[in-house]
């Protein structure tokens, strides 16, 4: 099925307040070495509600630029509060060769689940691509109920679910319903839970940092190798709560700028995280000793 796997929900570099074309391609490819299936642009991660429809289109089409040529997808994410600027995005982000978006449930409006059936459909309806909901009520003050993630399925074009509700339980009952969506867990930490009820991959945070060992730990649990997937899984834990230390990006593009890949810059409202809470998600992937801290290294 589409868009399974591991795909990072890449952060976008902000240097001197501008896009940064440099530091995004160092990014780009420092997360493509790491053996991902796919990235995703532009969602929460990358703080999309704070960017310009320019530059998330230039983003856009460095992503496809990259990982076209190495066989990973591109899902762009194009979701807003609004039902008509998600569809104009959606449209802008087909022309640029991405393989899907992905739509974050409309935020602030506080949508009725008929209200998100009637946002969905419309979306699918005036665009021709793949589309991947994305369900984060910590976010946006809505919670996509399993049922209506279920009717959604229906729809042609819309295939998976990015569920970030941090509710086994939510993601199970999507589950068993069985439709052809394309469950993915939104949640690092609960990434081996989800495919141990069945889920299909991860969009993930973490793996910025511990892509090559978020991949050993699914391929594990692929294989029936369930303690040694229980074991990465312990391993990569406090990375997976250090990066949530304070709102993401925050902690994440901390530790990306102590690797040197990019600026540790934000676009206001978000500030750079506490001292303490940038030594803690350091002082994690030290401990975890990821491949990346080698590819950080070979990169400066």
């Amino acid at each position: 099925s589409m868009f399974e796997g591991l795909s990072v929900a890449i952060a976008t570099p902000i240097r001197n307040g501008a896009f940064d074309v440099d530091d995004a391609r160092r990014l780009i490819r420092f997360v493509l070495d790491q053996g991902v299936d796919g990235l995703v642009p532009t969602g929460c991660t990358g703080e999309a509600g704070c960017l310009n429809a320019d530059e998330r289109e230039t983003y856009w089409r460095m992503c496809v630029e990259e990982a076209k040529p190495r066989g990973v997808f591109v899902v762009a994410g194009t979701g807003t509060n609004d039902t008509r600027t998600t569809i104009e995005l959606t449209r802008s982000a087909v022309a640029t060769g991405v393989d899907g978006c992905m739509l974050i449930a409309p935020y602030y409006n506080k949508p009725t689940q008929k209200g998100l059936l009637h946002h969905y459909r419309s979306v699918a309806d005036a665009v021709d691509i793949p589309l991947m909901m994305y369900n984060v009520p910590s976010r946006t003050g809505v919670n996509i109920a399993p049922a209506t993630a279920v009717a959604l399925a229906a729809h042609p074009r819309i295939v998976a679910i990015k569920e970030a509700s941090g509710s086994l339980d939510q993601v199970t009952a999507i589950l068993a319903a069985e439709t052809d969506l394309t469950v993915l867990s939104g949640d690092d930490d609960l990434c081996l839970p989800t495919a141990a009820v069945g889920a299909h991959g991860v969009v993930s945070v973490a793996g910025h940092v511990a892509g090559r060992e978020m991949q050993a730990m699914l391929a594990a649990h692929r294989e029936g190798r369930a303690e040694e997937a229980a074991r990465m899984h312990r391993r990569l834990y406090p990375v997976m709560k250090a990066l949530f230390l304070e709102t993401s990006p925050g902690p994440l593009k901390a530790l990306l700028a102590h690797l040197g890949i990019v600026a540790n810059e934000f676009r206001d409202p978000l500030v750079p995280v506490e001292e303490s809470t940038a030594r803690a998600v350091v002082a994690a992937l030290e401990t975890a000793d990821t491949e990346a801290l080698r590819l950080a290294a070979a990169l400066r």
